[in-house]
Parts: C-alpha cells; structure tokens; sequence
C-alpha cells in the first residue's frame, strides 16, 4: 500500500464526533458520524452526490460484529431509508469531491466493498453480494485506486472491515511466525496490532482440562469458535479453518491447551525461544 497524508477535520473538536478525512491528490471524500448525530451528518452537502456508504454495529442477540455495506446516487436519500435497520451505530460516507462518481461507479465500488469485507470475515454482513457494474478499463483502474483509498481511511476513521486478520507488515515481528503445542496440538501464530492471530491449519486439543472450570473464559471461547464453525474436529484435534485474532497471546494459548495458559512462556519460535524472552531482549 502507498504511503499517504490524511487530513482530518473535526467540525466539534472531537475524534468520536462527526468528521471528515481526504488523503492528499485524491479525489475522494469520506465523511463519518455517529448514529446520535445522523441529523448532523444528513445536513451535509457531501451527501447531496453519488457515493458509497458503510453502516457500523452489532448483532442485537449474538453480539456480533455486524454491517451494512451499500451505494446510492444520492446518500442523504439512502440514509434515510436505514434508520428502521436498529443494529447500526455508526456510518462512513465516501463521495468524490470532483463529482465524477456515476451509478456505474458506486455500483461497482459496493460490489467490491461486499466481496472484501466477506472474504476478511470481521463482520457479519447485512445483505447479499451485490450485481456489481461493468465499467471500461480505464474507469476500473480508476475506481482500484478509490478503494485502496477507502482501505487506508477505514481504519482512521475507527473500522478493520477490510482489515486482513493476518496481514503482512513491514517490520517484521521478533521471532517470526511463533509456535504453541499441547498434547500433540500445534499452532502457528503472531502478534498483530489487536492482539494475536492464530492461522488457518493450526490445532488446539479436543478436550479441555478439569481446571478450565475455573476460567470460564476458556470454555466460551472454545464453545463459541466451534459453534461458529471456526473450530471443527478432525483426527483427534480442533482444527482452525480461518485466521483468527484473539486479545492477547495468553487469550489464544488459552484455546489451544484447553484450559489456563501463559500466552508468553506457551507461544514460542521454532528453536524454543519464549515470546517472553524475546520480548525480553527487544
């Protein structure tokens, strides 16, 4: 991804509060806002156009991270459609400042924003894939580069949606890619800016310890991860079939021994370094 300059701006001085961010030579737009501010964010005149819009929450019984990714020629009118939706909290805006976003654009823009955001597997989406548009080469090219836009602004303006749960970077972590075995259970993992990301193939046991009674957390995690279909059994072991990132690596040892664990003594390299030692001489 290239490097770029974000300008924010907070109309009320206040980063959780109603606020707009352009990357510089872009021609894009993003304008965000919290649901008890809709009224705020309806009046602006970046919704009067053509754009995308991605609306932000949880599932009001699971809890889940839940979204709804959609386009409109006229945002302010699509907004205003989705205030019977209850699950979402917050929404991002994003418009072209130069006006030259048609329905064909938008359209193809959502498409591509749905297949994404389903392939990251963050969220729970709200809808189905969307039909997408054809656009001549040019314009796809054109319209590669808003997303990427869309990509780098995402995560400033408050959501991973597009955020790869295992995603390259470029300082490479102490250690490299860290191991954690239990019983014949072996994941591979490593640290991420959220926390800990255990990758697809790995194992964790089939049977928690009589001690994870005590910890709760254990038992919801694990129950929680099969449920989903994350966790499956196979030959002896539950197997990850995706990525996934956990809060810290104590958090995914936990649900690799089936019971307690020190994330730092448990997750070590291939030559039996702790991730506590490595941290130690950083």
């Amino acid at each position: 991804m290239t490097s770029a300059t974000i300008k924010l701006f907070l109309p009320r001085g206040d980063a959780k509060s109603l606020r707009t961010a352009e990357i510089s030579n872009w021609t894009g737009k993003a304008v965000a806002a919290p649901r008890t501010e809709l009224d705020q964010l309806l009046a602006r005149e970046e919704l009067e156009k053509a754009g995308v819009y991605i609306l932000l929450g949880s599932d009001p019984i699971t809890n889940a991270a839940r979204a709804y990714i959609g386009e409109a020629e006229i945002i302010r009118e699509r907004l205003k459609q989705h205030k019977t939706k209850e699950f979402w909290v917050s929404a991002i805006v994003f418009v072209s400042k130069d006006e030259n976003l048609t329905k064909a654009h938008v359209r193809f823009l959502e498409s591509r924003l749905l297949a994404e955001a389903t392939q990251v597997g963050r969220f729970v989406l709200e809808q189905n894939q969307a039909g997408g548009s054809k656009l001549p080469e040019s314009d796809r090219e054109d319209m590669e580069v808003f997303l990427d836009r869309i990509r780098q602004l995402l995560p400033v303006l408050g959501s991973d949606i597009l955020a790869p749960i295992a995603q390259p970077t470029g300082i490479l972590q102490p250690g490299g890619v860290l191991v954690c075995r239990s019983k014949g259970a072996e994941a591979r993992g490593q640290r991420t800016p959220n926390g800990f990301v255990i990758f697809i193939g790995s194992t964790a046991v089939l049977e928690e310890r009589p001690s994870a009674e005590s910890y709760p957390y254990v038992l919801v995690q694990r129950k929680k991860l099969i449920a989903d279909g994350t966790l499956i059994a196979k030959n002896g072991f539950l197997v990850f079939i995706k990525d996934v990132e956990f809060s810290s690596p104590s958090a995914a040892a936990v649900v690799i021994h089936g019971g307690n664990a020190n994330g730092l003594t448990a997750w070590k390299t291939t030559d039996g370094k702790s991730l506590k030692q490595l941290d130690e001489q950083s």
